[in-house]
């Protein structure tokens, strides 16, 4: 696995991925702000590696991570804003459904490979993403996709956005199939309407 790459050019580069996906359709149509709860995400990730690496409780790092990093400076870098309800209810609900998040995932690693022997930061991607995906129904599919492949690449230059990208896939076709065929009718409708020559 490559080297991971410094919190705040993570931060920066998973905040530059949510702003494209944003664009400007979004603007004036009441819809909220998705950096926030990009930073939530990124967040969770940082805290759930944190108890991985440090052993830190659950209480303590939701303490330090909402008081202490989430939308502050720290050594001349300034951290986005975050949703911290969202951020809180990521790592709370990883830790809570941990027993049957990792055997889910287990399942759509290569054969040979068990989460336990990946890197920590993938780990903590590949929960979060499977919590969301599992639990948070209020949040699409492809929405969850694309943010945790947005932090891997943040993290990581190499195969691990590929790695994160297949397990989650195939994850989302296994918990949110009907969200995702729906989707995937609805766009093949549209391409119909748009040229009615096919």
């Amino acid at each position: 696995m490559s080297q991971s790459k410094s919190q705040a050019d993570c931060q920066s580069q998973s905040e530059t991925g949510s702003k494209r996906k944003a664009g400007s359709k979004n603007k004036g149509r009441g819809k909220k702000d998705p950096a926030p709860r990009s930073a939530a995400r990124l967040g969770a990730v940082q805290a759930l590696y944190q108890m991985d690496m440090a052993g830190t409780d659950l209480d303590e790092v939701v303490l330090e991570f909402s008081e202490h990093r989430l939308g502050v400076e720290l050594e001349g870098d300034h951290y986005k804003e975050a949703d911290t309800e969202f951020f809180e209810d990521i790592i709370r609900g990883v830790v809570k459904h941990q027993r049957e998040i990792d055997p889910l995932l287990d399942e759509r690693l290569a054969v040979g490979w068990r989460l336990t022997r990946i890197d920590s930061i993938l780990r903590a991607i590949m929960r979060s993403a499977a919590f969301e995906l599992q639990e948070r129904h209020d949040v699409p599919a492809r929405v969850v996709l694309n943010e945790y492949i947005d932090i891997a690449r943040a993290f990581f230059e190499q195969d691990e956005p590929k790695v994160v990208n297949g397990v989650l896939d195939s994850l989302a076709r296994h918990l949110r199939s009907k969200e995702l065929n729906s989707a995937k009718k609805a766009s093949e409708a549209k391409k119909q309407t748009d040229d009615p020559g096919t």
